[in-house]
């Protein structure tokens, strides 16, 4: 039989997206108050892999990644989905666009050593429900030495240069790891 164990530390991971770079730097702002400070970030990447969003949000949108310092439980992606959802509120009631109803889009999730975890709100035959309305998708999977896309990998995921940003996370996360050991959380069971 086998025995529970706690979860290994993960590398908490946060992807943006907007039309407008300062709406950008201030969803950051807000989310190193909450989350500590940034480790990792990528470039601001064009997002022209689907409409999608466009009527919410508007055109011209960018993604920005960004990765903090403090490893979380893999456990508090829920409360990390619920908090980043009230953010994204926050930052539409301060702005007061009347052509754009979500000026900044907050999707966190995780990058473990074998894998890439999305938060959402949206159910699907291939998500796992969290709790509190949120579910939890393994977007990518990391074997032979790369990322590996699934059916369901969102199109922008899928780039190339989106994977090698995750792979620094993913090294970085190994680091971390070996400095506070595999099964021990930063900050304390409580960090999130």
């Amino acid at each position: 039989m086998g025995k529970p164990r706690a979860a290994s530390a993960v590398k908490l991971l946060v992807g943006l997206l907007s039309g407008d770079p300062d709406l950008l730097r201030r969803a950051r702002q807000l989310l190193v108050r909450r989350f500590g400070p940034v480790d990792c970030e990528s470039e601001l990447w064009s997002f022209d892999q689907t409409d999608y969003y466009q009527d919410e949000m508007g055109p011209n949108l960018k993604r920005w990644f960004l990765a903090f310092e403090a490893l979380i439980s893999p456990g508090h992606l829920a409360e990390t989905k619920i908090e980043a959802n009230a953010l994204e509120a926050e930052i539409a009631d301060d702005c007061l666009l009347a052509d754009v109803s979500r000026p900044v889009n907050i999707d966190p999730g995780y990058v473990d050593l074998t894998k890439l975890v999305l938060a959402t709100t949206k159910d699907r035959g291939h998500r796992i429900y969290l709790g509190h309305g949120i579910y939890a998708e393994v977007t990518l999977q990391y074997a032979h030495g790369a990322w590996q896309t699934l059916p369901w990998t969102y199109p922008d995921y899928r780039r190339p240069e989106y994977h090698a940003f995750f792979s620094r996370l993913r090294e970085q996360l190994a680091k971390q790891r070996q400095s506070t050991g595999p099964g021990q959380e930063v900050g304390g069971e409580g960090a999130s």
